[in-house]
């Protein structure tokens, strides 16, 4: 972890994708999925996993190579149609994070989630693991791509829960997330167990950078 102080935060905001959890196998099942019943080749499985944390939208108009809004709607459709019955529960959440979330929460630090994706999967994927009993707050996109940025979640979220900037820190493990943190006013602190590279998140100046779940609970001293 980076010698800086963690101090002084009373708020953490939390990614949920690479973060929390491992939703590899969800995700990419459910993209490849779409991509097969619209015919189209679907990339190897470790260039399907890149695109997790970003919106889902931009993942396809990558894969399916068109900006056609009506196309990109029609993948998702299709994605959701295996991702809300089976693939949301394709996924793991990280050793440590449990003990990590309690560790926080007896601290009584405000935990919320803010996440892309959206809040109405986000909220059953936390009740599913028994990790929604630390959270204040679940904040996500809407299902038709409203606030799908992680700058605009962000922003929602801290007029909607009257969060102080100053004194909350965002953590992901996405250059998106510390960005979406930064074009709010906040601190990002960035994580290495998830989907973005030692570089990526150093591109994109976070506070902090942690190595294992553990070093979590050293947010607010």
């Amino acid at each position: 972890m980076s010698a800086v102080s963690l101090a002084g935060f009373d708020t953490v905001l939390l990614d949920l994708d690479g973060t929390l959890s491992d939703p590899t196998e969800g995700i990419t099942n459910s993209i490849a999925h779409a991509l097969r019943q619209m015919g189209v080749a679907v990339p190897p499985r470790a260039q399907l996993a890149a695109t997790i944390g970003p919106p889902l939208r931009d993942a396809f108009a990558q894969f399916l190579r068109t900006d056609d809004r009506a196309q990109i709607e029609r993948a998702v459709a299709l994605y959701r149609e295996r991702f809300a019955p089976i693939g949301m529960y394709e996924n793991k959440v990280y050793p440590g994070i449990d003990a990590a979330l309690s560790a926080l929460h007896a601290k009584r630090m405000r935990l919320i989630l803010a996440t892309s994706k959206p809040h109405i999967y986000a909220r059953r994927i936390l009740e599913h693991f028994a990790l929604d009993r630390y959270f204040a707050a679940v904040h996500g996109s809407e299902l038709d791509g409203t606030r799908e940025k992680k700058s605009e979640v962000i922003a929602y979220l801290l007029q909607k829960e009257s969060v102080d900037p100053g004194s909350a820190v965002m953590v992901g493990d996405r250059a998106v997330d510390i960005s979406g943190a930064r074009a709010n006013g906040m601190a990002g602190i960035g994580v290495l167990w998830g989907f973005g590279s030692q570089d990526e998140l150093s591109a994109a100046a976070p506070l902090a950078i942690l190595n294992s779940p553990a070093d979590l609970a050293m947010i607010g001293g």
